[in-house]
């Protein structure tokens, strides 16, 4: 019911909460209200999604690296083979200093001795005899018989003895004998070509009881690296210095295993990454010291060939030891030769394939070049006019010539290595693929 002069009764707002006051934020202007009693709320523009990018292509991973030969060992175990003959026909002393290659064969050996022996030891064992005595049997077979030919005659000088000492040139465990004297000096070979030619063979035997002993050795290196690696130095500075001296080829063969059985054992850390846990300063600064040591005990015990290390043990196992670590500590992982290196990848490759027939041959092919050069006299205009030049030049002679002998050597028994090897055998495996010709 109303009553007149009564101002009209309105309806009632409904209760509005208060909006809580938000921070100052740039939006878009309101919309007016559809309804009077509808609760006002921003109306948001609609933001425009990117449009999705298209994925990234996978990357390629790069390819596995292929198991195979270290192409740096390979290249310091090539310089040493010709360091060797170099010093066979030279004699400098100074190179047994410059490139110590005895030290740094071993050591490359004992590095893959060592990676070998993840397989039983007794088949890593036979497989290095086993590829060791064919070539060494084709030697055998050639000098022994030259020895008997040019009148040597060691029953009368030794007994039933010599015969046990013999079988040295089938399985060289010990030193083979062989005669100080041998033919005629005015012979086709000077009379001492035979102590020339065995020479070598001290090497072989070393390699040989290396190869028997890594097994024990590595457990030993593994169990106690740093004291079974120090260890042959000591005993060189024992047996090999003078303090003890133990008489005979077995003195001797002793002196050989203690003087580079650091550098052996040196491959098997190597091999197992332990000088990858040492700061490179340290090892280089310590290995100078240890060469700067073998250095002044050489000065003190120089011999008749002055510098020459092959004759102080005890300085050939120190200077050894510290050069083969900075070799090996610095040691690139090589597949193949870097930059210009690469040209001399097929005589790298073929050195490593022959290296055991290398070895053996060279000092015989070395006194081989002997009477081929002396024909040259026989050459009416040489004797004449240049006989004087080519004697001044006889040893570069001897050297250029050496290397065409031991080719031939390489062919005509190098494939021993192969069989030994249980492989195709090849007559000159220099690596260098030959494609077939074309039929016409």
């Amino acid at each position: 019911m109303t009553y007149p002069n009564q101002p009209p009764v309105r309806p009632q707002q409904p209760y509005r909460p208060q909006q809580p006051q938000q921070p100052y934020r740039s939006h878009p202007p309101q919309q007016p209200y559809a309804e009077p009693h509808t609760v006002p709320f921003p109306v948001r523009q609609q933001v425009r999604e990117p449009e999705p990018r298209p994925a990234p292509e996978p990357v390629a991973e790069p390819a596995a690296k292929k198991p195979g030969r270290d192409r740096y060992l390979d290249l310091l175990r090539s310089i040493a083979l010709v360091r060797v003959v170099v010093y066979h026909i030279f004699g400098w002393a100074w190179l047994t200093v410059l490139f110590p290659s005895m030290g740094v064969m071993f050591a490359l050996a004992g590095s893959l001795m060592a990676r070998s022996l993840a397989r039983p030891a007794w088949t890593v064992i036979k497989g290095r005899i086993r590829r060791l005595l064919p070539p060494m049997w084709a030697f055998s077979a050639v000098v022994v018989p030259m020895m008997f030919w040019l009148t040597w005659k060691p029953v009368k000088e030794e007994g039933i003895w010599w015969f046990i000492k013999l079988g040295c040139y089938i399985f060289p465990v010990g030193a083979p004998p062989y005669p100080w004297a041998s033919g005629d000096k005015a012979g086709l070979l000077e009379d001492t070509w035979a102590v020339q030619a065995a020479g070598p063979l001290w090497y072989i035997r070393a390699y040989l009881w290396f190869v028997l002993a890594s097994p024990l050795l590595l457990k030993a290196f593994r169990r106690l690296p740093w004291a079974t690696m120090l260890a042959p130095i000591g005993l060189t500075a024992v047996i090999g210095s003078g303090l003890v001296t133990i008489p005979g080829e077995t003195g001797n063969a002793l002196v050989d295993f203690a003087m580079f059985g650091s550098c052996w054992i040196l491959g098997f850390a190597h091999n197992d990454g332990l000088f990858d846990k040492v700061p490179r300063y340290l090892a280089v600064s310590l290995s100078a010291i240890v060469m700067a040591f073998g250095l002044w005990w050489a000065s003190g015990h120089l011999t008749a060939d002055g510098w020459d290390l092959n004759d102080i043990p005890l300085a050939q196992a120190t200077w050894s030891f510290g050069f083969c670590v900075i070799l090996l500590q610095y040691a690139p992982s090589w597949q193949r030769l870097p930059g210009r290196l690469a040209a001399w990848d097929p005589l790298v490759t073929l050195a490593n394939n022959r290296a055991v027939t290398i070895y053996l041959w060279h000092n015989l092919l070395i006194m081989a070049t002997i009477p081929i050069l002396d024909e040259l006299w026989e050459i009416p205009f040489v004797d004449a006019h240049l006989g004087s030049e080519i004697e001044a030049a006889y040893t570069v002679l001897m050297f250029l010539l050496v290397w065409p002998l031991i080719g031939i050597m390489i062919v005509a028994v190098g494939w021993l290595e192969d069989v030994a090897a249980k492989r195709r055998p090849r007559l000159w495996p220099n690596g260098v693929a030959r494609t077939p010709r074309a039929r016409r």
